[in-house]
């Protein structure tokens, strides 16, 4: 049986097409606000706490394809028919798998900081790294977005590995969605994710199934899914649109929101306008 997801509320025109929008880890559906806020105008979006994450609570043991379940049993309770996705990170990698399993219903894929066969490049980490990011974290909040923080804490934090441009903007991002998300990961869902790498995820085999148009995008220096991981699936994607942003890390829809936003509409345009 499917978890009931929760879902957070979004902009949403029932007139136009459904944009699925899956987080990351940690992550919540509030963290896709850059998205259904940006491309609100254009789709009607749901964005869901994947089951573990915010509001979404379990105290059951899950797998990555109980996420693929739960989210097929909110489509269908929605009533939702042909529909879009949108992945960031863990988000994309399910983007993917409900691609395969439902060639039928979904009409294209926009991928962020994602991989058919994830790959790292984080170095270890020590406790000096832990010790800063939770000071970082909790000046941020009382004072988004506070230079002095940045520099004193954030850029020796673990936030140095997740970002590249440590701008007052990008960490009020940080401070609006990422350690509340941070707390509300629940254990079961750490297990989940680890489970699956651990078994070396990999479906890029797979990928020459999904016919449907993507958008698969990059930070130039992400650590925690290396850009040419993420390239390598845009490569084995039938129809595919590689995009690499440099100066840029895992979170760059928070590094440069605006940029990111803009080529998304230009790829979107480019599909709807005719061939010459």
């Amino acid at each position: 049986m499917a978890y009931p997801l929760q879902l957070h509320p979004t902009p949403s025109n029932p007139n136009h097409p459904v944009l699925l929008c899956l987080h990351g880890h940690p992550g919540s559906g509030a963290c896709m606000e850059v998205f259904t806020q940006g491309l609100g105008h254009r789709f009607q979006t749901l964005a869901p706490d994947l089951r573990g994450y915010g509001r979404s609570r379990t105290r059951q043991d899950f797998s990555l394809a109980d996420h693929l379940r739960d989210l097929e049993e909110l489509l269908d309770r929605q009533n939702i028919g042909p529909y879009w996705i949108l992945g960031w990170s863990l988000g994309g990698i399910l983007a993917l798998e409900m691609a395969m399993r439902h060639p039928d219903r979904v009409q294209g894929l926009i991928l962020i900081a994602t991989a058919a066969r994830p790959r790292s490049n984080h170095p270890p980490t020590v406790w000096q790294d832990d010790l800063y990011t939770a000071i970082a974290s909790l000046i941020n909040v009382l004072i988004p977005g506070w230079g002095w923080n940045i520099r004193s804490f954030g850029q020796k934090s673990l936030y140095r590995y997740l970002l590249e441009t440590h701008t007052p903007a990008t960490y009020r991002y940080l401070a609006r969605y990422a350690l509340g998300a941070y707390l509300r990961t629940s254990p079961q869902a750490h297990r989940a994710l680890r489970q699956a790498l651990g078994q070396r995820y990999d479906r890029t085999a797979d990928l020459p199934r999904i016919l449907c148009p993507c958008w698969v995008a990059a930070g130039e220096n992400d650590r925690h899914i290396t850009a040419a991981a993420s390239e390598e699936t845009a490569r084995l994607l039938p129809q595919a649109t590689w995009q690499l942003y440099p100066h840029t890390a895992h979170l760059f829809p928070w590094e440069i929101p605006h940029q990111m936003l803009q080529d998304i509409e230009a790829w979107l345009q480019g599909l709807a306008s005719p061939s010459p």
